[in-house]
């Protein structure tokens, strides 16, 4: 359809128009909406597709700061019942008989966090948006270009209508087609990673501890669900990993049960439904410097089961938050190493940030999308991302080695952590949100 035509269409108007629905779109939809703002949300997918846990294997650690926003945007009472709270971390270094040990009582009685798997973190967040009036979700929206002047922004779809507000924000991921648009570059690189992840039932108590196993292909993390469960996130070099999915998945438990050990007792891969299942089709852009790579979630199983799932990790992190009436937020912003478990909680920072800037320039009147707004927020989100996202690369590249001298400063600064309980506690209350 010529442009010519799409643009004789009345727009649809808003306050904030977010493209992407997943976790951090819907998110600042939450945030926004309850604060009273007219919000517009366009997904390219379909909301069945979030809700269904064939399609994703992953769970979510929610920091405590993380659920402190869900709670004012209300959507932590429509969680807590799903969510599995961290009471304790230890974090152990290949066969170092030696460990961190982090205990919550140690600085007060709340959890450091909670697991919950995507689809019902997604399930939650569409709950709670259609308990509002002034958010409106669009599915199937394929967006085709943005307009964006002193005045306005406009986003067109491709099947022709078009949608107005004084603000868009990209929430679209890693292959951001709001960065792309907006000419905003991104740099990064693939750590030749793979990460491998199931959920793991068990016969003992997991007593609510997450634990993290520093091995030469990667982490291999150990996270506490409900029912007697665990979710297991092990990282490998790609071609470790590659084969690990093709075992059958007998083979992959026996494996997997000698990595967890005796302390989870005898292990079972929960299984997942493969039936009647179909992806989705999505536009994928091309990522410079990362052409060539790409995101997949890879199945294995027996039988019509999928038992895990697999991930390719890469690091990048764009050069602007902002561009004229457009904000970044989430992966469509940064993307890290799962190794300390931040990625989601990175993006629940810049939703907190950006939501607050954005709230108080409606109380008093101004535009949503003016540059002053957009600095600040940039301003206030870059430079704490970038320190997580250089912390994170330095970890992985420091553990992910057997190297000898390496290992004993390693196990030299575990040992010194654990020792010094200040030090000790300011991890603590890292892993917690600050």
């Amino acid at each position: 359809m010529p442009m010519s035509k799409m643009r004789r269409q009345p727009p649809a108007l808003s306050d904030v128009i977010i493209i992407g629905g997943g976790h951090a779109g819907s998110s600042l939809a939450a945030c926004l909406g309850a604060a009273g703002l007219n919000v517009t949300v366009l997904e390219r997918g379909l909301a069945k597709a979030k809700r269904d846990a064939r399609l994703d294997g992953r769970t979510l650690a929610l920091s405590f700061r993380t659920m402190q926003v869900l709670r004012q945007a209300g959507v932590e009472r429509l969680i807590k019942s799903d969510a599995c709270p961290i009471l304790d971390i230890r974090v152990a270094d290949q066969d170092s008989p030696s460990f961190l040990d982090f205990r919550h009582k140690e600085i007060g009685d709340d959890p450091f966090g909670w697991i919950i798997e995507n689809n019902l973190f997604n399930r939650a967040l569409e709950k709670r948006i259609g308990q509002m009036k002034n958010v409106r979700v669009v599915n199937g929206a394929a967006v085709k270009a943005m307009e964006r002047d002193d005045v306005s922004a406009r986003v067109i779809l491709e099947d022709g209508r078009s949608f107005e507000a004084a603000l868009v924000v990209g929430a679209d991921g890693r292959k951001s087609l709001c960065r792309e648009l907006a000419g905003i570059p991104v740099y990064g690189w693939s750590y030749k990673q793979t990460a491998i992840v199931c959920t793991i039932k068990h016969s003992k108590p997991h007593h609510n501890v997450a634990v993290e196993h520093f091995q030469p292909g990667g982490p291999f993390a150990t996270l506490p669900m409900t029912k007697r469960r665990s979710s297991i996130v092990w990282t490998e070099k790609t071609a470790a990993a590659e084969a690990l999915m093709k075992m059958d998945a007998r083979e992959f438990t026996d494996l997997l049960q000698e990595k967890v050990r005796s302390y989870l007792g005898d292990i079972t891969l929960e299984r997942f439904s493969c039936a009647l299942l179909t992806l989705p089709a999505t536009r994928v852009p091309s990522l410079s410097p990362l052409r060539g790579e790409r995101e997949r979630a890879s199945r294995a199983g027996e039988g019509g089961y999928r038992t895990r799932f697999s991930y390719p990790l890469i690091l990048q992190h764009a050069e602007h938050y902002t561009a004229k009436r457009l904000a970044l937020i989430g992966d469509a912003a940064h993307g890290i190493h799962p190794i300390a478990g931040q990625g989601f909680n990175l993006g629940m920072g810049d939703i907190d940030v950006l939501a607050e800037e954005l709230v108080g320039a409606s109380r008093l009147g101004l535009d949503l999308g003016n540059s002053d707004l957009l600095r600040r927020y940039e301003k206030r989100r870059k430079f704490d991302n970038g320190n997580m996202v250089l912390m994170t690369d330095v970890l992985d590249r420091l553990f992910s080695n057997s190297i000898a001298p390496v290992q004993a400063v390693r196990r030299f600064g575990l040992g010194v952590v654990q020792r010094l309980p200040r030090l000790r506690h300011f991890f603590m209350r890292t892993a917690m949100g600050g």
